[in-house]
């Protein structure tokens, strides 16, 4: 039995890592960095926001516990980067934004969703079956991108090759997304032969329950209160 519980416990912390992570916001040093260093310097930093991005990684666990097979996750994933870009891209150069404490919160209750629906929460305590999953995560997706655009427009990027500036911060993020999940995922899929699968993967998803909770009041906190 220690084995297993050892592992439980080291891919607990690895997945509560990432709410220690303190560089998902807009820092002073991050702005330095896209006023000298050119075009590539969006890409670093877009890159650098979904590395530490926990609320849009914690998502992705969940959707990539729910799937069986790798063809699966690159569908999905492919499905969620489409929505984000839209948006991203689209509210960014149209200048929409909106307070990122609210749409933070609705990102909260995306990793909530997740974590509920793997558990069967629909079925078992809602009794209807759960949305059908694709469409889901290209909403949450959207909602997602609205949040990285939000971020970006909280920086100064200037008016000169706008656009460009734009598409580059979208490319880090995807380069950023592929570089998080990569452990990710060849964890949960090792995890799967293991007889000690199913009191990790209850035990995770529970843990997407309580961390949607615990960020959807942290963001609202922040929204009546001014917190950062």
């Amino acid at each position: 039995m220690k084995t297993p519980n050892k592992q439980i416990l080291t891919t607990s912390l690895l997945l509560l890592f990432p709410l220690l992570l303190a560089a998902h916001g807009v820092s002073s040093a991050d702005q330095e960095t896209l006023n000298n260093g050119g075009l590539l310097s969006y890409i670093y930093v877009g890159a650098k926001h979904m590395v530490t991005g926990y609320d849009h990684l914690l998502f992705l666990a969940g959707v990539i516990f729910y799937l069986n097979n790798f063809k699966d996750i690159v569908r999905f994933i492919t499905v969620f980067t489409i929505g984000h870009s839209i948006t991203l891209i689209g509210a960014t150069y149209l200048g929409i934004k909106a307070d990122e404490h609210l749409i933070d919160a609705v990102i909260a209750i995306s990793v909530l969703y997740k974590g509920f629906e793997n558990l069967g929460g629909f079925e078992k305590y809602l009794k209807f079956k759960s949305p059908n999953l694709l469409w889901m995560v290209f909403i949450f997706g959207l909602i997602h991108g609205f949040g990285l655009s939000t971020r970006l427009q909280s920086f100064d990027v200037g008016s000169s090759q706008f656009l460009a500036k734009i598409v580059c911060f979208n490319i880090g993020v995807e380069l950023g997304q592929v570089l998080a999940l990569i452990p990710i995922v060849f964890i949960i899929t090792q995890w799967k032969s293991k007889k000690s699968y199913t009191p990790f993967y209850k035990a995770a998803n529970l843990y997407l329950i309580i961390a949607g909770i615990g960020l959807f009041i942290y963001q609202m906190y922040g929204y009546f209160y001014g917190g950062n």
